[in-house]
């Protein structure tokens, strides 16, 4: 997959956080993360399915390192 070029980042990222944040960005079929502040680096990517529910197991208050793998397919 090709990275998307509309990174953005979260409107809770104003004011002194605003460096330190997740951007996504979206294609018809993918989901890409990256730390702002490091956006050279490694990024992310999920088939557009998977990333809710990634996001959901991450608000679990259940959630492990090890429900990722779940998530990796």
């Amino acid at each position: 997959m090709a990275i998307p070029g509309n990174w953005r980042k979260s409107s809770y990222s104003d004011g002194d956080d605003g460096n330190d944040c997740v951007e996504i960005a979206t294609s018809p079929t993918h989901i890409a993360v990256r730390d702002s502040k490091t956006p050279a680096r490694a990024t992310l990517t999920f088939p557009a399915g998977a990333f809710t529910p990634f996001i959901d197991a991450l608000k679990s208050p259940y959630s492990t390192v090890t429900d990722f793998a779940r998530f990796r397919g």
